[in-house]
């Protein structure tokens, strides 16, 4: 009996202790992980994470921090949060390409349990910054002194300005339409300079009031009083040097008559001076096309606005259609193509019509022939190639049986050869756009047909697309801001960013901060150039801030994927 009782308190004492042992396993669990009912000192902090593919975030809570990887869906910071104090999840480094934010649980006010409900979305689709500007329409320029960078200098909203880049990365506007120093709306020939590295703008030259005359000089020559006057929808060049050169456009001569200007300048600004190249001084003229082929000094294209643009490898200026007047002084769109040399100071009549309003004819879809040509448009989009090929796309004008309306042909010329390719897009105006799944190329997708469309050439040659007016993938009208890539490699089209309905709203955010929701609003004729590291930024044009529609004078940064 005694060995008995002695060795049943032996089972007892031993099972007293293996429940000792689980209560005290559960103890210390609950004061790592918490309790529902609020008596731990510490909680952990972690959620979810989605479409982080590649590279890393890391996330930030005061001051602790957690590096998530590509393709984890869990997170979690190490260790734990005092009970009862608030928490604020954010991020703290981004992803290279890559937007990510938190989306939702991200904070609380008393930390009372474990929080794992914070979500983390990530996109690869790129990131829109805006990063000067007002996020309101219709605003005054702020001018400051004439060569003075000012914080608080700002060029007034516009729309169909001329824009390019020079050899230190510096961003140049010139001229359109819009608003002045005064809040008077007009045509513009101020000429301003952008420093992506200080942020701040230069009003370089030109006047601060709208609806100036031009000031010409002596042609060839050039003096700090020349100036262009004022105008919008010009074509223009940048070449080997860094100058500009601008071409025609709407606005005013050297007698204060607007209208269609066949004018050439060149600006240096190494001497910030401007020099009258060739063409009239005076609005409205007609085009001398002399035989087609053969350059001569007597040649000229007509007075004309919205023309394509493009400079080849050896420096000539190559110009198509626009809207403007042919060889008997007539006025419509137009289709011909020139080429001037700088080298000889003379052009050339190339190719298309002498006349007005002439259809496409597009052959065989990617088949180059002798026969073919882009219908007359203006407003179309344009690039050249490492080949040295010309490319146009869209614009408002006639498709293949003279209907006039909104295009979305992609067309391909090759000075060596002389001979036009129709590469894509329809043969009749006002096609739909076929967007397809959100950044991923497809052979169906294309962009609807639209004019005043933003481009940029990145380093690999392909073509960047930004709105203009047009239509979107159910047969709507209006102002758009799709953002679309073309790849010459693969000759497919990506939908990469913003709306598939026309007309949607800016949605700014903080200015100067990445949020996953920025993105410009619908706009067409806005002003664009591409930085060194190949982001692209983009300036006002006329379209929607928050909630208005009006002329913008907004600059965004987008970063892509």
């Amino acid at each position: 009996m005694k060995g008995g009782s002695s060795k049943r308190l032996s089972t007892v004492r031993a099972a007293t202790r293996a429940l000792y042992l689980v209560a005290a396993a559960l103890a210390l669990a609950g004061c790592g992980k918490g309790s529902s009912s609020g008596s731990s000192s510490s909680y952990t902090i972690g959620g979810t994470i989605t479409g982080l593919t590649t590279g890393s975030v890391v996330l930030v809570n005061g001051s602790t921090t957690v590096t998530v990887a590509a393709d984890a869906s869990t997170w979690v910071f190490a260790g734990a949060f005092a009970a009862g104090t608030s928490y604020a999840v954010t991020v703290l480094t981004q992803p290279a390409g890559v937007l990510c934010e938190v989306t939702g649980g991200g904070t609380g006010a008393t930390l009372t349990a474990d929080v794992n409900n914070v979500t983390v979305a990530c996109s690869p689709f790129g990131q829109w910054v805006w990063q000067a500007g007002l996020n309101t329409i219709n605003a005054s320029g702020v001018y400051g002194t004439q060569g003075v960078t000012a914080t608080s200098n700002l060029p007034g909203a516009r729309y169909s300005a001329s824009s390019w880049t020079d050899s230190s990365g510096n961003f140049w506007l010139f001229g359109g339409v819009g608003y002045d120093s005064t809040g008077t709306a007009g045509d513009l020939n101020d000429l301003w300079q952008y420093s992506p590295s200080t942020g701040q703008w230069t009003w370089i030259s030109g006047a601060s009031a709208v609806n100036a005359a031009g000031v010409y000089g002596v042609q060839g020559t050039a003096s700090a009083s020349n100036v262009p006057g004022a105008r919008y929808a010009a074509s223009y060049w940048i070449d080997t040097s860094g100058n500009l050169w601008l071409f025609g456009g709407v606005g005013y001569d050297s007698t204060g008559t607007a209208a269609d200007l066949n004018d050439l300048w060149r600006y240096s600004p190494s001497t910030r001076q401007w020099t009258w190249i060739s063409g009239a001084n005076a609005v409205n003229t007609a085009g001398v096309y002399g035989t087609q082929g053969s350059a001569s000094a007597g040649n000229a294209p007509g007075a004309r606005a919205a023309a394509s643009a493009w400079i080849d490898s050896s420096g000539n200026l190559w110009l198509l259609g626009g809207y403007g007047y042919d060889s008997t002084g007539q006025a419509g769109n137009l289709n011909d193509l020139w080429r001037y040399s700088p080298s000889t100071g003379v052009w050339a009549w190339i190719a298309g019509a002498s006349a007005v309003n002439a259809i496409g004819v597009y052959g065989t879809q990617g088949t180059a022939s002798a026969d073919n040509i882009p219908g007359a448009r203006q407003a179309a989009s344009s690039w050249i190639d490492s080949s040295g090929n010309l490319w146009l796309f869209g614009g408002y004008g006639d498709d293949a049986t003279a209907n006039l309306g909104y295009l979305n042909d992609l067309w391909q010329y090759s000075p060596s050869s002389g001979q036009w390719t129709w590469i894509g897009g329809a043969t009749a105006v006002n096609a739909n756009g076929v967007y397809g799944t959100h950044g991923s190329a497809s052979a169906s997708n294309t962009p609807g047909a639209r004019q005043a469309a933003s481009s940029w050439i990145d380093s690999s040659g392909n073509l960047w697309l930004l709105g203009g007016a047009g239509y979107d993938s159910a047969a709507n009208l209006g102002e758009l801001n799709d953002l679309w890539e073309y790849s010459l490699t693969s000759g497919q089209w990506t939908w990469v960013d913003g709306s598939n309905t026309p007309n949607a709203p800016s949605e700014y955010g903080f200015q100067g901060s990445i949020s996953a929701t920025a993105a410009p609003g619908a706009r067409y004729s806005a002003s664009s150039w591409i930085d060194a590291s190949g982001h692209l930024w983009l300036f006002g044009g006329a379209g929607y801030g928050t909630t208005n529609n009006g002329y913008l004078n907004d600059l965004w940064e987008f970063s892509p994927p």
